[in-house]
């Protein structure tokens, strides 16, 4: 028997006053292991208690379908070409379309992906870590031997990337790029400073 033939009989004994076992028994005898479940067979009594008449499934809500087309993918690679830093939601406001449509386009059919466009320091490792121990022991044993030669000779330098744009955080610096780009917009040079307070700034010669 289908699951509508099952609650249409249900359906028969529950306006018979059976119980829900009664009706189980019944079904066992004549079905078998095919017989519906019990707990079907209770969810369809209470269904009937409350005022159901049709058998058939209900309609589900829900979220349509969404459907992409040529048009919404083509205006979704134009509002990321004109900000790269936009947002999933801000582009799904905009189109009137879900957050996981604009994902997926993105990604799939667009191929993006959305990278920082700045340097982020890392843990360092422990070689890195040694290193830093091993010319920090030597600094001070300078420094040590004739403080006042060492603060006349010593400059600290550090290394900066530079940008056209500074984001707050890590995440608002993330932009969409495709693929084969870089996220990078800026040039790496080398500032040092003195004890004087005379600074210096150094370029690589490849952007130079």
């Amino acid at each position: 028997m289908e699951k509508n033939e099952f609650r249409a009989v249900i359906k028969h004994f529950y306006l018979k006053k059976w119980t829900a076992a009664q009706i189980k028994a019944e079904f066992d005898e004549v079905h078998g292991d095919s017989a519906t479940a019990l707990k079907t067979v209770y969810f369809w009594i209470n269904e009937f208690k409350r005022g159901r008449t049709c058998t058939e499934d209900e309609a589900r809500s829900g979220r349509p379908v969404e459907v992409t087309t040529l048009d919404i993918v083509e205006k979704i690679h134009g509002i990321v070409m004109e900000d790269r830093r936009i947002k999933v939601r801000e582009i799904a406001e905009a189109l009137g379309i879900s957050m996981e449509r604009v994902h997926n386009i993105l990604h799939e059919k667009l191929h993006m992906e959305k990278m920082c466009a700045r340097w982020v320091p890392r843990l360092l490792t422990l070689d890195q870590k040694r290193m830093r121990k091993d010319v920090s022991t030597q600094c001070l044993a300078l420094f040590k031997r004739n403080p006042k030669n060492f603060w006349r000779r010593f400059v600290t330098v550090n290394e900066t990337w530079i940008h056209h744009y500074t984001p707050e955080t890590k995440e608002q610096s993330k932009q969409w790029i495709m693929p084969g780009e870089c996220a990078e917009e800026g040039e790496d040079c080398f500032v040092g400073w003195k004890n004087d307070g005379h600074c210096f700034l150094g370029i690589p010669k490849e952007l130079s």
